[in-house]
């Protein structure tokens, strides 16, 4: 299957609202930016940066979605409504991730490195966290709304963290 056909599967599988692949394809902006990603990662890995990043400055102004071309991004990652979603230069997000909007994985250094957030597969984002420095979220972790994340986690369950 190609990543097209995967990322329209993801979110029809996700989104109760979608109705058919072709509304997904035309008005998700977490698909554009997704697929606008993948391109931008390329170039930026080929060394052609500074056009990686224009490129990603216009995606994030079409989509409200910052995604820094450096970030690495898995298969099947849906990313919800996504305005003001905003991914790190070293953020590693894992397969099957849901981001929903206003989440973001950022630094707390300026240290030169792995400074971003890693967040492990089959991970809910939930509205408005802010997973911040080199942590890991682990794999079937939910973070719950509003949340502000600055230490690792392991399969944490949405009802714990609130408590």
């Amino acid at each position: 299957m190609s990543f097209i056909a995967e990322d329209l599967a993801t979110a029809l599988a996700r989104d109760p609202a979608a109705r058919n692949r072709f509304e997904v394809a035309l008005t998700y902006p977490g698909v554009h930016a997704l697929w606008a990603h993948r391109f931008q990662s390329w170039l930026w890995r080929n060394r052609l940066r500074f056009i990686a990043r224009l490129l990603a400055n216009h995606t994030r102004t079409r989509t409200g979605i910052e995604i820094h071309p450096g970030a690495t991004i898995g298969r099947r990652v849906f990313i919800d409504h996504g305005m003001g979603v905003v991914i790190g230069e070293t953020a590693i997000v894992g397969d099957d991730v849901t981001i929903y909007h206003g989440v973001t994985l950022g630094g707390r250094s300026l240290n030169k490195g792995k400074r971003h957030p890693t967040i492990e597969n089959n991970v809910i984002l939930g509205a408005g966290a802010k997973v911040l420095g080199n942590i890991t979220i682990g794999a079937g972790s939910t973070i719950g709304a509003n949340q502000v994340v600055t230490r690792s986690l392991s399969q944490l369950n949405e009802v714990e963290f609130f408590i």
